[in-house]
């Protein structure tokens, strides 16, 4: 008898180095591992929930040279392989990866010591953006209520305690953001921070694009921040995940873009849960120079 959905939940889960994934991409490991990654490849990296979308179509567009007819030529998920995705029969993220013409512009949501080796040597690009951790908790727990792919987060307490102990799907926020931001130097890695994206879209747009190697005009450039703000994407097909079927994503228990603001933690952290949070990420943080804005 084939399990429910529901019921599959709980079974999601496998590790790799102690970091939970889903069963299907580490049962897909070797094949993630050995992929080969090329000079001109560019890949977007962030932990889960931290502005993957918003960045993915930001790159497209610029891409696109702000054509917006030709950044809704497939769904976005389509547009840009995901390294680690499987779910077989269809083809994995490598797969589609192997298939796409270069430039390639891929994703991940790996932290870096579970990277496949070629990327490091390989000499391509990294955009990676950061995202509060509190946002991002709340965030997530969201995405975990209506995704299928991944387990029940239970209660918002019991999911608070998973959180700040790493035991979610790609593991530690902490370690996942240090590990990116420790090594942005050696490799060619653009770092951005989700809320300066908010505060200024257009100065952050304008480094993706110089990072890029383009030079797009004024209008150009205004067009871009438009069609990429968190309005115009909730309504877009092509970025809202309405084409997802509701037995991978389920948008009656949550929308897959919910809010897109900073500053949305207060309305889930009791007053207890704030300080103990604080004195965790001082804990965990600790030493590193990273500095996040908690509200606009």
């Amino acid at each position: 008898m084939a399990l429910t959905p529901e019921l599959s939940k709980q079974t999601k889960r496998k590790e790799i180095a102690g970091i939970a994934l889903m069963s299907e991409t580490v049962d897909n490991w070797s094949q993630i591992q050995t992929f080969k990654a090329k000079p001109d490849d560019l890949l977007i990296c962030t932990y889960p929930k931290s502005g993957t979308t918003w960045i993915q179509e930001i790159v497209d567009m610029i891409e696109q040279n702000g054509d917006v007819e030709k950044c809704r030529r497939a769904a976005i998920q389509h547009r840009h392989p995901f390294i680690e995705w499987a779910r077989p029969p269809q083809p994995s993220g490598v797969d589609k990866a192997n298939e796409m013409p270069s430039p390639r512009r891929l994703k991940t949501h790996l932290p870096t010591q579970l990277l496949p080796p070629s990327f490091w040597t390989s000499n391509c690009k990294f955009l990676y953006v950061a995202r509060n951790a509190k946002d991002c908790m709340v965030s997530y727990y969201h995405f975990y209520r209506m995704s299928k792919m991944l387990p029940e987060p239970g209660s918002w307490d019991e999911y608070f305690e998973n959180f700040i102990n790493g035991k979610v799907n790609w593991g530690s926020w902490f370690d996942h953001v240090k590990g990116w931001w420790e090594i942005r130097d050696r490799y060619q890695i653009l770092f951005l921070f989700y809320e300066d994206m908010k505060r200024d879209p257009k100065h952050e747009i304008q480094k993706v694009m110089q990072f890029m190697g383009k030079n797009l005009d004024e209008a150009v450039l205004d067009k871009i921040i438009q069609e990429t703000s968190f309005e115009r994407m909730k309504e877009n097909p092509m970025t809202n995940r309405s084409t997802v079927p509701k037995s991978i994503l389920d948008q009656s228990i949550s929308p897959f873009m919910r809010k897109g603001t900073v500053g949305d933690w207060k309305n889930h952290f009791t007053v207890a849960q704030n300080e103990r949070f604080d004195e965790i990420y001082r804990q965990k943080m600790e030493g590193t120079s990273i500095n996040f804005c908690m509200e606009l």
